[in-house]
């Protein structure tokens, strides 16, 4: 394990790593049109065997914005010949030996998402429809598909290495909280039975995994490589065991002034690991639960991390730390490998909805350091923003205008986890590599932070001027508390970049609610308003912000979500479509939601507990209230309102958020009288009563 030095350091070390290495012998056979999916197309490449075979629950799009597409063509280019099984059929090993025998492994992964999150609403209920399956087909992979996946090519063929990565397999890395089961589950790596997993942005490890392979180390022995876990049954000797007890009096900093504490001495930290509360003591123990996410939060660092050790039965799961972030130049290098750009042909002319949403987008970053508690970008992808140049941005462009079909001149979306962190980083390697904060961005700003949208709006003229781009849309998520700070970037983005509407994500006004999930208050969302209203006018364009929120956030209230909803009544706001918190593994969130605790202070036991809407009632009242104009959820509303002494609420009034209940019908005694009067044909009479109403 290499000693952890300063950030800055161990980036410069490990910014030549990815291409430095000679090609695999395998390279003279070229490069693909597509990455081989049969034993025909294998043919007609002239390849004997695969040397590593990815099987994954997505359908197979060769874009960079699909991982396998991304991580095989990375090996392609390191001189590895790469087979794809897309969305097998994992009822026997069967599917899994279409391709043959992998000379290296295989490497498992569930596709772009999460496959609990891409079959289950927030309600648990089965989604009928995948947006990664041609067709838009449901039902194409299993529950938790890597570790069916894994155990299904394990059997295919015994003795082959199985490797497991992407998104499912980076947030169940440790023991989880897993909100479909409600229980905590044990590593991923136990229950697929995989020889290692591959976490966060992979390219490193796997490049570094595959050479290590074609060189005859066997895999049992690689237990070295950041950005990987593996199972052991006895540890090194060596080292110096840290109990995760200890870690709290290494707060992160939260001063406006960030300091140096122990990370930054100069300290030897390689030959470290931290302990965490084991599987059996989490299982059963919130409170150890919280403590455990809190750490694991604060090894996160790439420039300071150490190795954790988590017990389960009498192995224990290690955890290397997070992989160096790539270099603008090699990132540059992933995002222009020789992509098809496409879906491959076997698909005929089925649409694959996720294809269709971003052929048209170009990702000019990665990374977010905003650290929301309920978002896994920073747990996958880390804090550390890593940007393309503006030259390859701009190349990419003029790909998209001449190799996509469809392409119009319209692109939709210019940029990534974020809208408008293009470029920005710590200003200080040092302190960056010390840092142990969760959030650069709360509870304030960082003075550490260079916030200046320069680059960004540079790259948006350049954009501009791109022969045959007639638009280029903005549609990622913007963090409007950083754009503030830059009005020349809002009026840049507001006067050539916005399509009438402008999505952004305030997630919710009252105070508390916002502290748990690590956002800015909601004066920040005013005065980015001002600004968006100012340059929209002063543009001549008719634009609107399109405000999103989230119900049932631990945190949250009933009375949260109450202001919440007068605050929608009296914005004009009525949302069409609104997202309920949805735990997924590893957030901060999901551990406050599965033990009412607030892991972004230390633990007590004695702590308040949090409030917590995790009873499917609550959860769909939290919901109902963010759509308090929808007549379906009206009489849910009323008995809620009544109960919460909140009657006030009901009725015509400007502040009331639902109407009276409607009168059932007419009384026996009116049914009477007017019935002959019906019967006879002729016109009754009404008259208006003390309401002003009429029978």
């Amino acid at each position: 394990m290499a000693a952890n030095g300063m950030a800055g350091e161990r980036l410069e070390q490990g910014a030549a790593g990815l291409f430095s290495r000679r090609r695999h012998w395998a390279s003279r056979f070229g490069v693909a049109p597509f990455l081989p999916m049969s034993r025909q197309e294998m043919d007609e490449l002239g390849w004997d065997s695969c040397d590593v075979i990815l099987v994954t629950g997505d359908a197979y799009v060769d874009h960079p914005s699909f991982g396998m597409a991304l991580i095989g063509r990375l090996l392609e280019e390191r001189g590895f010949r790469v087979g794809i099984i897309s969305q097998p059929d994992w009822r026997d090993a069967t599917d899994f030996q279409r391709l043959g025998r992998p000379n290296l492994f295989f490497g498992v992964t569930s596709g772009n998402m999460d496959s609990m999150v891409n079959r289950y609403t927030a309600d648990r209920k089965v989604r009928s429809d995948d947006a990664y399956t041609a067709g838009g087909e449901g039902g194409r992979r299993p529950d938790r598909s890597v570790v069916v996946y894994a155990q299904r090519a394990r059997e295919a063929f015994k003795g082959i290495p199985v490797v497991i990565g992407g998104i499912e397999a980076s947030l169940r890395r440790i023991a989880h909280y897993d909100y479909w089961s409600d229980k905590v589950r044990r590593s991923i790596l136990p229950d697929s039975k995989a020889d290692l997993l591959l976490y966060g942005n992979a390219e490193r490890a796997v490049v570094e995994l595959a050479y290590r392979l074609a060189d005859g180390e066997p895999i049992g022995e690689i237990d070295d490589i950041r950005g990987t876990a593996l199972m052991r049954t006895a540890l090194p000797e060596g080292w110096v065991e840290i109990d995760a007890a200890r870690l709290d009096e290494e707060r992160p900093a939260t001063s406006q002034v960030v300091t140096f504490h122990a990370r930054a001495r100069g300290e030897d930290r390689g030959r470290e690991w931290v302990r965490l509360p084991g599987y059996d003591e989490v299982l059963n123990d919130p409170v150890l639960y919280a403590h455990a996410s809190r750490v694991f939060h604060l090894e996160t660092n790439p420039g300071n991390a150490r190795v954790l050790v988590q017990r389960h039965g009498k192995r224990d799961a290690w955890i290397n730390p997070p992989p160096l972030p790539l270099t603008t130049e090699e990132l540059d290098r992933v995002y222009e490998l020789p992509y098809s750009r496409g879906p491959h042909p076997g698909y005929g002319e089925r649409k694959i909805p996720a294809w269709e949403m971003i052929r048209f987008s170009i990702n000019i970053m990665r990374g977010c350091f905003g650290g929301c508690t309920f978002c896994s970008i920073t747990e996958h992808e880390g804090r550390i923003i890593q940007s393309r140049s503006e030259a390859s941005v701009l190349r990419e462009m003029e790909a998209v205008r001449d190799r996509t079909a469809g392409f119009t001149g319209i692109v939709s979306d210019l940029g990534g986890p974020t809208a408008n962190m293009y470029h920005m980083r710590c200003k200080d390697p040092k302190i960056e590599a010390a840092c142990r904060r969760l959030s650069c961005v709360f509870p304030d700003i960082c003075p550490w932070m260079e916030t200046s949208h320069r680059p960004l709006t540079r790259l948006y003229r350049a954009a501009r001027k791109v022969r045959g781009v007639k638009r280029v849309f903005v549609a990622s998520g913007l963090r409007y508390d950083l754009a503030v700070r830059d009005p020349e970037y809002i009026r840049e983005l507001v006067t050539h970049h916005v399509g009438g509407y402008l999505k952004i994500a305030p997630e919710h006004t009252e105070e508390r609610p916002l502290a748990m999930m690590m956002k800015p208050g909601i004066g920040s969302y005013y005065r980015f308003k001002k600004l968006f209203d100012r340059y929209s006018k002063e543009a001549g364009k008719e634009q609107y912000l399109i405000p999103y929120f989230i119900a049932a956030h631990p945190g949250t209230d009933d009375q949260d979500m109450v202001n919440l909803a007068l605050w929608l009544k009296e914005n004009g706001f009525r949302p069409d479509q609104v997202q309920a918190f949805l735990p997924t593994p590893l957030a901060i969130a999901s551990a406050m939601y599965h033990t009412r605790r607030n892991p972004l202070r230390k633990i007590h036991r004695a702590a308040q507990a949090l409030p917590v809407a995790s009873g499917l009632n609550q959860r769909r009242l939290h919901k109902a209230l963010l759509r308090y104009h929808d007549p379906k959820n009206h009489e849910l509303l009323r008995k809620a309102l009544r109960a919460m002494g909140r009657a006030d609420l009901i009725g015509k009034g400007p502040k009331c958020l639902v109407p009276e209940a409607p009168r059932s019908g007419l009384p026996r005694r009116d049914v009477k009288r007017v019935c002959p009067l019906k019967a006879s044909g002729k016109k009754p009479r009404v008259k208006a009563g003390k309401g002003g109403r009429g029978i």
